[in-house]
């Protein structure tokens, strides 16, 4: 089936009270990536969203293995009202490397399928429709997707305004003597890039995880041993030693729920939203 040639709508291209305003702002329906339809993306945006102003901040949530993208999105609606911003969730289906594959879009190597360079066209193509900044965005990813957000930061420094990451599996560690994805000493080979610490030193980032998310699990375990706060406090050793200052966030009777550590990332997110809309109006 060929493209359409058709240009994007926008909220402003059509009247008040359009029916296709519903499908515009607020709750979105997923969007096929007009660049590879195998992934989609979904977005929360603010009901009086305009182009007038500056673009507004935008808020990615990347969803676990489950693939609850709208559940992933749905926790940012309130903030993305309250603050004027818009919220960006992808989908990266399972069984995109083949019929039993959940994890690829986690490691970013997968050949002929970089999640984190889906997700940049993701932003560059919702921007062709939202009045929305695209230079810097804020990254938050759960289990899953706070896998997918730190390997993110590796490779991508430069195009954070912040990092929160929540409760990841599995994860990598600045190590130049370990390959990928357990260290980054062929991150140069693998992405024609290697993790540049002093760009990683400049974002804000948060750890979070539920204080009883203390299961080692032995799918996980078998790979990378103990639990998944045993992972959080040895990559938050390893980011400090890099000269990357983190705030841990320990959600106080909270066991591997997003849901449970979601007001302590809306904290996180408030004061970095409101800290980047101070810096452009200095």
């Amino acid at each position: 089936m060929p493209v359409s040639d058709e240009r994007p709508l926008s909220p402003w291209h059509l009247p008040p009270g359009h029916p296709a305003q519903l499908f515009l702002t607020g709750a979105t329906p997923l969007f096929a990536l007009t660049g590879d339809p195998r992934v989609s993306y979904c977005l929360y945006v603010p009901r009086g969203h305009s182009n007038t102003g500056e673009p507004r901040p935008l808020v990615v949530a990347v969803h676990g293995s489950h693939r609850n993208v709208g559940q992933a999105r749905d926790h940012f609606a309130d903030f993305a009202e309250e603050h004027d911003c818009v919220v960006l969730a992808p989908l990266f289906p399972a069984g995109m490397t083949g019929p039993n594959d959940l994890d690829s879009y986690k490691f970013l190597t997968a050949p002929g399928f970089r999640a984190d360079l889906l997700l940049l066209d993701m932003i560059k193509e919702a921007a062709g429709r939202w009045h929305i900044r695209t230079d810097r965005f804020h990254l938050h990813g759960f289990s899953g997707g706070g896998q997918f957000a730190h390997r993110f930061f590796y490779l991508h420094p430069h195009r954070l305004a912040s990092l929160s990451v929540g409760a990841p599996g599995r994860t990598t560690l600045l190590d130049t003597r370990t390959r990928w994805w357990r260290g980054t000493a062929d991150s140069a080979e693998l992405f024609a890039t290697a993790p540049d610490t002093a760009a990683m030193a400049d974002v804000p980032v948060q750890l979070v995880i539920g204080e009883n998310d203390t299961h080692v699990e032995v799918w996980e375990g078998a790979e990378q041993p103990g639990s998944r706060m045993d992972r959080m406090r040895e990559l938050r050793e390893n980011w400090d030693r890099h000269g990357i200052a983190t705030r841990l966030d320990i959600v106080s009777g909270a066991g591997h729920s997003d849901l449970a550590v979601i007001p302590a990332v809306l904290s996180f997110l408030t004061d970095q939203v409101a800290d980047r809309a101070a810096l452009r109006h200095t």
